[in-house]
């Protein structure tokens, strides 16, 4: 239904099942990336059962200018809020031109409002909208890739080679599948989030992402026998081969789990005639920076920013915030199945 009518322009919510004009735009826009397909809209709704709202920028045409895909959030603890769009590291405002971008936010604005919620945040990749409170705590790690595999292999630095060659030689085994492998990334995955005292995602959520992008995402698990004991989720858009999700088993630490994992991850994405790899979000200066530096990729800024009430402060949902330092103590001491059965309640309301 149109809305907002400005000029030769109009803001819609767009509605329906069939985002294939939604999705024309992002694959032709300089900056159209994964997690602007309307495919993640099924996702997010079926997971976690969220209101979405996906705002369209139509010229007199028909024809789209802009977008901006939306996710309404809300819990007791940590209230009302939109993102754009949770649980993955970008999203945000795709447009061409700043007149088009003051309207998805005018929108967004407007709708932030009538819901109540406290803030809207969209998430936005290398750079952002001008004027708006921003947080830059985080980056996402593009290694640029080479040619060919051989090429790729020569230019690492020798540490990672020989940890790549120690795995091989404890006698750790690849396999790649897709739904066929489910059960043993999350059997991984979740155990590695108990140690992290992270509540874990229901394994719907990968379901739902392998069956709604069954040509562009894979798992990739190593293997010590029939264990697998690591394992991460492969996603592909446009010449950008991403590993949102990866986990190792911590008794498996010494073999160098996750050197071959992400070798062979690093291969595929050549294979797929990718440009770039992106090993996911982390926070410069941690464990995780370092590891995927080593690699040779380089950080790029997320830039996180928000829409909210004058004097209001920036949220804080992380777990670097200091109230939270306890609940994730006491979450590393419970079992497992107590994890996995109480997490996804927790983790949904999380972005």
């Amino acid at each position: 239904m149109p809305e907002g009518e400005t000029g030769s322009v109009d803001v819609q919510l767009f509605e329906g099942t069939n985002g294939a004009v939604w999705d024309a735009f992002v694959a032709s826009h300089p900056k159209g990336s994964n997690y602007h397909r309307y495919g993640w809209r099924q996702v997010i709704e079926r997971s976690f059962g969220h209101r979405t709202f996906y705002l369209a920028v139509r010229d007199r045409n028909g024809a789209i200018r802009g977008l901006l895909p939306l996710a309404y959030m809300q819990s007791r603890l940590f209230g009302r809020f939109l993102v754009s769009l949770p649980f993955f590291n970008y999203g945000g405002v795709l447009c061409n031109d700043q007149e088009t971008a003051a309207l998805l936010l005018e929108k967004s604005a407007a709708i932030r409002r009538d819901l109540c919620a406290r803030h809207a945040e969209l998430r936005h990749l290398g750079t952002g909208l001008e004027g708006l409170e921003t947080r830059q705590h985080k980056v996402t790690m593009l290694l640029d890739l080479r040619n060919n595999e051989e090429e790729q292999w020569r230019a690492f630095d020798p540490k990672v080679r020989n940890q790549v060659r120690k795995s091989e030689k404890c006698g750790l085994t690849t396999r790649q599948g897709h739904l066929d492998l489910l059960d043993g990334f999350y059997e991984v995955f979740s155990r590695n989030m108990r140690d992290l005292g992270t509540p874990v995602y229901g394994k719907n959520f990968f379901h739902n992402i392998l069956e709604a992008f069954p040509r562009s995402t894979r798992i990739l698990s190593v293997m010590k026998g029939e264990t697998t004991v690591a394992s991460a989720l492969l996603t592909w858009f446009k010449g950008n081969l991403e590993v949102p999700w990866a986990s190792s088993i911590s008794d498996y630490r010494e073999m160098c789990p996750n050197n071959l994992m992400y070798w062979e991850a690093i291969r595929f994405a050549i294979g797929t005639g990718a440009t770039t790899f992106d090993f996911g979000r982390s926070t410069p200066g941690e464990g995780t920076f370092r590891f995927k530096k080593q690699w040779g990729a380089r950080p790029v800024e997320l830039h996180w920013q928000y829409l909210l009430e004058e004097g209001v402060p920036l949220p804080e949902l992380n777990p670097a915030n200091p109230k939270f330092r306890l609940a994730i103590r006491v979450w590393q001491q419970l079992p497992l199945a107590v994890t996995r059965m109480l997490g996804p309640a927790i983790v949904r309301n999380i972005p």
